[in-house]
């Protein structure tokens, strides 16, 4: 104890001298004392030396202190080496888990699971090792063979392998037999050492977009880099399908693999023509601008000198607009230069698509669709990707701004518009089209916009119309010569209407109108002494006229019901009659001039300066007419069949039955219009659907086919009629509904459709169907037919075709196409394609086929569907052999 104490007596003068408080000092010696038995107070000879505050006030109250310099703290330079496992590792199994302290090691058994980080490990069997900071993971055996295999997950990636072992330190990962999905590439791997999170080295691998167990194709190679996310570089490789090595092998293999658009070449098509010889088509570059913007640059080469260009754009602002735009340009040759049939054509095509978000501005709009170019270049594109517009007849575009002007009931409307028929090459343009509209308004409205009387009900509405327009053929199209025989005009109209009840059971609806017309040409006539004829001549210079009219109609609707016994209940007739009442001053006397035509002075021609405008002449005649016009519709009511439904079913029989015609009073002659009857019905749950029309003429025609002032002994001569049907059918309409059996069937021995039957574990299993197999089809049928009697020399059947298309599943893996017609009339079967498709899984085979015609040609193609490997792949098409002129 002497020495124990002695001990404790000189730490204490050392922590005097040291400076440390007392009380810390007390605690220490209590402390000691209680370890080493002692149970009486200690408290210290000396008396305590308070906490000092500074370094100046301790060496004054201090004399010892001031015979010694201060001790330093002195830092320690050397730093505790820092784990390699930075986070928390959580783990668990379902069997067992062994932690070795002395080995550091954790292990893992049955559906193990570790977490690290971004990694999620799952596997059969997982080893910890602290002391080597490694984890190693591999499946376990069993009953069913290599079970629980590692999956591996860090990030967005993920991978199936046999073992991984992976260093905490290094991040570096050796795994074997690994599979994995990257962008839809699935990579099978013997040995895959990863260096880092952006470099993978694989040997002995196979690429495939397969997932099969057994993949139907696979580039096979011995050594692969891997970037995730970016891109897979192979050595010399190898396709091999069905596991069938195939003699096409190549030296590299560059894949791409990324989510976000890339540029890149694009691989063209090749075929044969023998018109214009070998050719590549369709072959080029993308460019992937930003991420509102791309382009695509692509050609077509022929051995006969042929050429074609064309590029493609498509652009996209969210929540603003979005678009594409293509330019298309043709250079085809036809025989040899010298030769009789040679041939040299120039064609293009330029289309534009742009829509606006309607969220964007809802006050202001603009849009575009723009379908322009030459007329025939359709017809004679030897492009595979211009055949399905080969049957286009009518090229149009359209481009418009709206605008609303918030606070006042008037909006704008801006167009440019074209019209281009490729029969005839006559091509309409109205550039622009300028158009100022004012909402209905009711300035004799009551209070908070009530309106109950006629007076309150008087709307009136305003429009201003504005037109540069010009008409012109193919041949001048886009030349200075187009704008010569342009046209430019201004029209103005506004009109008040209002409605009232009469008779209770009548609405009568007045109405009157106002039009004015501004040229900025007009014609002149003069007469020629020396020719002796009147020229006319197109004056440049405002010239503008002025019409008016009012109408009244008195319209009102009449029901008719007819109840029946039985399943049909009643019969609904719906008529809803109408008589229009019209006047028109003459305004042609008004604006009318005359002309000397001939060396007779009283040879007098009448003509209107303005009947070349745009909106035609002031109103010839005196307008003074009745119009008559009467719309049906039938409905029937039936009893449904089912006895428990209480609610019977509403059919439509006639759609509308409607008969209009007109009575001119102020005429002389030919008082009345023909009449004109259209009607339209719809069976089979709206299946089936009938259109039918006529007009019907009460006068005789004379010897040269013109109409007299004779009624026809018939009263009614039919001088136009058509009719149209369309019909769309499936096998789904004929499929009966199944009523329920009992859940355990006997199979015969040729097999039966399938039925459910339940296992022991209660599951319902479903029975393949092997033998009458339904074969899903679809058809649709569309019939037209037309008459016309104009005159004596004029009148048969019109046109007179059957259209049809569809498809049918020969299997669930075989489908056929089919698009074809028959003409009845020119006795010959219309544009007829056929295609056959078959789904190979991760392959298709595609074969279309035009087997007759002006368009007779062939494409056939199997494939890899991938688009990542859609460049692997075998295609063959036979153009069509096309005249030029």
């Amino acid at each position: 104890m002497k020495y124990i104490f002695t001990f404790v007596t000189k730490i204490a003068l050392k922590a005097l001298q040291s400076n440390i408080p007392h009380i810390l000092l007390f605690s220490f010696l209590s402390l000691f004392c209680l370890q080493n038995g002692f149970a009486q107070d200690i408290k210290p000879k000396t008396k305590p030396i308070p906490l000092l505050k500074d370094k100046k006030s301790s060496l004054k109250k201090d004399s010892l202190l001031l015979k010694k310099k201060l001790d330093t703290v002195k830092i320690d330079t050397i730093v505790k080496p820092k784990s390699a496992i930075e986070s928390k590792i959580t783990h668990n199994a379902l069997d067992y888990i062994l932690q070795n302290a002395k080995t550091k090691q954790i292990e893992l058994y049955n559906q193990a699971h570790v977490t690290y980080e971004d990694i999620d490990l799952k596997a059969g069997y997982i080893l910890i090792d602290n002391k080597k900071n490694t984890l190693f993971a591999k499946g376990i055996k069993d009953s069913l063979g290599y079970t629980q295999r590692p999956v591996f997950k860090q990030g967005s990636q993920e991978s199936e392998q046999d073992s991984i072992l992976y260093n905490f330190k290094t991040r570096r990962t050796l795994i074997y037999n690994i599979k994995t999905n990257q962008s839809g590439m699935i990579t099978y791997g013997e040995k895959m050492k990863k260096v880092n999170d952006s470099t993978i080295f694989l040997r002995n691998i196979k690429f495939t977009t397969s997932d099969k167990i057994h993949p139907d194709y696979y580039i096979k190679s011995r050594k692969a880099k891997l970037v995730p996310g970016k891109k897979i570089i192979v050595g010399l490789s190898n396709l091999v399908v069905a596991d069938v090595p195939t003699p096409i092998a190549i030296p590299f293999a560059y894949f791409p693999m990324t989510d976000k658009r890339a540029s890149g070449f694009i691989i063209p098509t090749w075929g044969q023509t023998s018109s214009q010889g070998y050719f590549l088509q369709n072959g080029g570059y993308y460019l992937a601008l930003n991420d509102y913007l791309d382009i695509s640059l692509m050609g077509d080469v022929y051995t006969n000198g042929s050429w074609g260009l064309r590029s493609e754009s498509s652009y996209v602002v969210r929540y603003k607009y979005n678009g594409n735009f293509s330019l298309r340009y043709e250079n085809l040759i036809r025989s040899v230069k010298g030769f009789d049939d040679y041939s040299k054509s120039a064609n293009f095509n330029v289309q534009w698509s742009h829509n606006q978000d309607v969220k964007s501005n809802p006050n202001a709009r603009f849009s575009a669709s723009v379908n322009l170019g030459s007329s025939k270049y359709f017809r004679e594109s030897l492009n595979e990707v211009n055949s399905n517009d080969f049957l286009t007849n009518t090229l149009s575009s359209s481009i418009s701004y709206y605008k609303k002007f918030v606070g006042t009931p008037f909006n704008l409307n801006a167009t440019a518009s074209h019209s281009q028929n490729t029969n005839t090459q006559k091509i309409t343009m109205t550039l622009p089209s300028l158009q100022v509209n004012m909402d209905r308004v009711y300035p004799f409205a009551g209070k908070g916009g009530i309106k109950k009387n006629a007076l309150q009900k008087v709307g009136l509405n305003y429009s201003m119309k504005g037109d540069y327009r010009i008409n012109t053929v193919d041949s001048l199209f886009f030349k200075p010569e187009m704008f010569k025989t342009a046209k430019a005009g201004v029209q103005h109209t506004a009109s008040a209407n209002t409605n009232m009840k009469v008779l209770k059971y009548f609405t009568l609806s007045p109405s009157a109108n106002f039009k004015e017309v501004w040229n900025w040409d007009y014609i002149n006539r003069y007469y020629d002494a020396t020719s002796g004829t009147a020229i006319k001549d197109t004056v440049r210079g405002f010239k503008s006229f002025r019409e008016y009219s009012a109408g009244v109609s008195l319209g009102t609707t009449i029901y008719g019901q007819f109840n029946f016994k039985g399943r049909l209940k009643s019969i609904r007739h719906t008529m809803r009659p109408s008589i229009t009442y019209g006047y028109r001053p003459d305004f042609a006397d008004k604006y009318n001039q005359q002309v000397q035509q001939s060396i007779d002075p009283t040879d007098i021609l009448t003509y209107s300066p303005f009947e070349n405008g745009i909106y035609g002449s002031p109103g010839a005649g005196l307008s003074n007419s009745i119009g008559i016009n009467i719309s049906n519709v039938l409905e029937a009511k039936i009893a449904s069949k089912d006895s428990l439904d209480t609610e019977d079913k509403k059919i439509t029989l006639l759609n509308n039955l409607n008969f209009s015609t007109s009575y001119n009073i102020a005429a002389d002659s030919l008082k009345w219009s023909p009449v004109s009857m259209n009607a339209g019905t719809r069976f089979f749950k709206d299946k089936l659907s009938i259109n039918f029309g006529a007009t019907l003429d009460p006068y005789q025609i004379d010897t040269k086919g013109n109409r007299i002032n004779k009624i026809n002994s018939s009263i009614f001569r039919l001088t136009s009629a058509n009719i149209s049907a369309n019909v769309s059918f499936s096998s789904k309409d004929f499929e009966k509904k199944e009523k329920a059996t009992s859940n355990n069937t006997n199979q015969n021995q040729f097999g039966s459709s399938s039925t459910n039957t339940k296992n022991k574990n209660n599951k319902d299993v479903k029975e393949t169907k092997l033998y009458n197999a339904t074969i899903p089809w679809n058809i649709n049928i569309a019939y037209a037919v037309n008459y016309s009697n104009y005159g004596i020399s004029n009148s048969g059947i019109g046109s007179n075709s059957l259209m049809f298309n569809g498809d049918l599943e020969l299997s669930p893996k075989w489908k056929v196409r089919y698009s074809s017609g028959y003409d009845f009339k020119n006795k010959g079967f219309t544009y007829t394609r056929l295609g056959f498709t078959r789904d190979l899984d991760s392959w298709s085979f595609n074969f279309d086929w035009s087997p007759f015609g002006t368009n007779k040609s062939y494409y056939f193609r199997i494939g890899v569907n991938s688009s990542m490997l859609s460049d692997l792949k075998w295609d063959k098409r036979n153009l069509p052999d096309r005249l030029l002129f």
